[in-house]
């Protein structure tokens, strides 16, 4: 825990520095919600084919959920999806003609959770 996984558009193979991302979330992630830094594990999903409204061209995902163990208030969680969002910003460069729309969720695992 903190268990992340990352949606990406593969139109944005080259202007997402998906490995800067990742070691600038973790610590965020860990000031934020108190865990440490080695139990962040982020993994990316490339998405070949994304549909927005009506539009199949010139629209890119990007999705980022955080699972987190219980015990984060609400509070703490809006408080880390605003942070995440703007670390998107930081870390995706603009595509010509291609929109970004970007989401941050953070769901509390299930009790069944467990690692090693």
């Amino acid at each position: 825990m903190p268990q992340i996984t990352v949606d990406y558009s593969s139109t944005l193979d080259t202007a997402f520095d998906r490995q800067a991302f990742a070691l600038a979330l973790h610590p965020l992630v860990v000031s934020t919600v108190d865990a440490r830094p080695e139990d962040c594990k982020t993994r990316f999903r490339r998405v070949e084919d994304v549909v927005v409204g009506a539009e199949t061209e010139g629209r890119a995902v990007l999705h980022i959920e955080i699972g987190l163990l219980h015990g984060r208030t609400d509070d703490t969680k809006i408080r880390l999806a605003k942070a995440v969002l703007a670390l998107i910003a930081a870390h995706v460069k603009p595509v010509d003609g291609v929109t970004l729309h970007s989401s941050v969720e953070i769901p509390t695992l299930d009790v069944s959770y467990r690692k090693r």
